[in-house]
């Protein structure tokens, strides 16, 4: 008998450090996402599973064009590319994006344009003035995220620019599905 309550103490001992141990991964280090919606489309789809990581912010600063999740004041997750750092100067003209005065190339969007057929823009053209932001920079401790989808995405021209510290982290994993896995870049 003392045997198998040995066993079994060990059997639970075993149980409770895996779980402990994978939910302190889920909640300090990585954490699944799904995307809801089409304003990451092309680059991310309706229903994707992505795997955010949570930890990546706490040793190194965002960078310009990571794809971020991040929670809003009516406590949802958005999930948004980053397209401004504290301190830019973000413009939209004739559908090119200026970073401080100067234009960058957004690869992601290419697919989109070559199936617009309309001769509009993809991005309407807008300075940070013509946001809720109201002023010409982007705030110290805040990011302007854009969707991919410019034309169906809510996003920093409508909510505002997204504290740091709402920042959940980096979505760069798609793990489901099937077909789609894959690392983002």
């Amino acid at each position: 008998m003392g045997k198998k309550k040995s066993e079994f103490w060990g059997w639970m001992k075993t149980i409770i450090i895996a779980i402990l141990l994978a939910s302190s991964v889920r909640y300090f280090l990585f954490a699944p996402f799904v995307v809801e919606g089409q304003s990451m489309m092309p680059t991310l789809h309706d229903q994707d599973r992505m795997i955010v990581n949570k930890i990546k912010y706490s040793f190194v600063k965002p960078e310009r064009f990571d794809i971020i999740v991040f929670h809003t004041k009516d406590k949802k997750d958005y999930i948004k590319r980053i397209i401004g750092l504290p301190g830019d100067r973000i413009e939209y003209k004739n559908d090119t994006l200026y970073i401080n005065g100067k234009a960058y190339k957004e690869p992601y969007l290419d697919e989109y344009k070559k199936q617009n057929k309309s001769g509009l823009p993809l991005t309407e053209s807008f300075t940070l003035k013509d946001t809720p932001i109201g002023r010409s920079t982007v705030p110290e401790g805040y990011l302007f995220v854009m969707g991919d989808n410019r034309r169906n995405s809510k996003d920093s021209r409508h909510i505002g620019a997204i504290p740091m510290d709402d920042v959940v982290g980096e979505a760069n994993i798609i793990c489901w599905p099937f077909n789609r896995i894959q690392i983002m870049k």
